[in-house]
C-alpha cells in the first residue's frame, strides 16, 4: 500500500493522524535558545502562552531531517511506495529537510510533493491522499491526485499587522504594503506558493465580507470544497464568518481549525484565514 507522510503545516490533529498512521513531521519553534518540535514538545495553547508572556518574538526552521529518516525508516519495511506532501517551499523549508532525508533512502520510491499551499486546504489533500492510497491507488494515482487537487486550492487571508510576515520573510509579493497600511486592510492569498496582496479594503468588515463572497463564488458545493475557516487566537470571528458561511451555501460542511504555531509565528495573532477548492473540471 502506498504511504502517505505530512508534516504539522496541515494542522491535522495528531490523535486523527495517528489513527489513520500518517506520520505528521514536526517543525521547529524556536523562543530565545530553546526549540520545540511543533505538536511534541509544545501544543497550540503553550505557543500562545508563551507568544503572550514573551517580549522576544518565536522563529521558526525547519523539520529536522532526522524525524524524516524515522518516518521513512518504519513506512518502507514492506516496501511501500511513500507520498510526501508539504507546503509551499517558498514558505518552508520542509520539502528541502524531506529531500536531504530521502538520500539516505536509494531503493525505496519515496515522492516529494510540493503543493503550493498550506493549512486547511494541505490538509484536506492530505487525507484525501490517505483515502485512495487505502483504496489500493499506486503512488502514481495518488501524485497525480494531488497535484490535481493542488490546482485547485485557493485560500485568502487577513493579518492584524504585516510585522510578523515581514520579520519572517514570508510576506513574498506583499512587501509592497509594509508602511502603507494604516489605512488598509489587505487581503492576502497564496499566488504560485507565495503570499501576495489580493485586493485592499478600507475596514476589516469589508475585508471579512469580501472574502465571504469570494468562497461563496469560487469555491466547489457540498464536501467537495473542503471549505475551512483558520484563525489564530480569533475564535470568535472564526465562528461567525464559518455560521455566515454555513448560511450562504446551505451547508454545514465548514471546518473551524486552530493555525499552528509554525504558522501563527509568521502571520502573528488574530490572523484569519478562508481555505477551499475550486470545482473540480468537468470531462466530456
Amino acid at each position: 500500500m502506498t504511504r502517505i507522510v505530512a508534516d504539522t503545516t496541515c494542522g491535522l490533529a495528531p490523535d486523527l493522524a495517528r489513527r489513520l498512521g500518517i506520520p505528521l513531521i514536526p517543525q521547529i519553534i524556536n523562543f530565545g535558545g530553546q526549540s520545540f518540535r511543533e505538536g511534541i514538545d509544545i501544543d497550540n495553547a503553550g505557543f500562545m502562552a508563551r507568544l503572550r508572556a514573551g517580549r522576544e518574538l518565536p522563529k521558526t526552521a525547519a523539520p529536522y531531517p532526522g524525524d524524516f529518516i524515522a518516518a521513512f525508516q518504519e513506512l518502507s519495511q514492506g516496501g511501500e511506495s511513500i507520498v510526501c506532501i508539504h507546503p509551499s517551499a517558498d514558505v518552508s523549508g520542509t520539502m528541502r529537510s524531506a529531500e536531504t532525508a530521502r538520500g539516505d533512502f536509494p531503493g525505496v520510491d519515496i515522492r516529494i510533493i510540493d503543493t503550493r499551499t498550506i493549512a486547511g486546504p494541505l490538509a484536506a489533500i492530505v487525507l484525501e491522499a490517505d483515502k485512495w492510497a487505502k483504496a489500493g491507488a499506486t503512488a502514481d494515482e495518488v501524485e497525480a491526485g494531488v497535484r490535481a487537487m493542488m490546482a485547485r486550492a485557493r485560500i485568502y487571508f487577513l493579518v492584524d499587522t504585516l510585522e510578523f510576515l515581514q520579520r519572517g520573510g514570508r510576506i513574498g509579493g506583499a512587501q509592497a504594503l509594509v508602511g502603507g497600511i494604516l489605512q488598509i486592510k489587505p487581503i492576502l492569498t497564496f499566488l504560485n506558493g507565495r503570499i501576495e496582496q489580493f485586493e485592499k479594503e478600507r475596514t476589516k468588515r469589508r475585508a471579512l465580507a469580501r472574502i465571504k463572497e469570494l468562497a461563496i463564488t469560487e469555491s466547489a458545493r457540498g464536501a467537495d470544497a473542503h471549505l475551512t475557516v483558520m484563525h489564530a487566537s480569533a475564535p470568535d470571528d472564526a465562528a461567525a464568518l464559518a455560521a455566515e458561511l454555513k448560511e450562504a451555501l446551505g451547508t454545514d460542511d465548514v471546518l473551524i481549525m486552530d493555525l499552528v504555531p509554525a504558522i501563527v509565528t509568521h502571520a502573528g495573532p488574530g490572523a484569519l484565514v478562508v481555505g477551499f477548492f475550486t470545482p473540480a473540471p468537468t470531462t466530456e
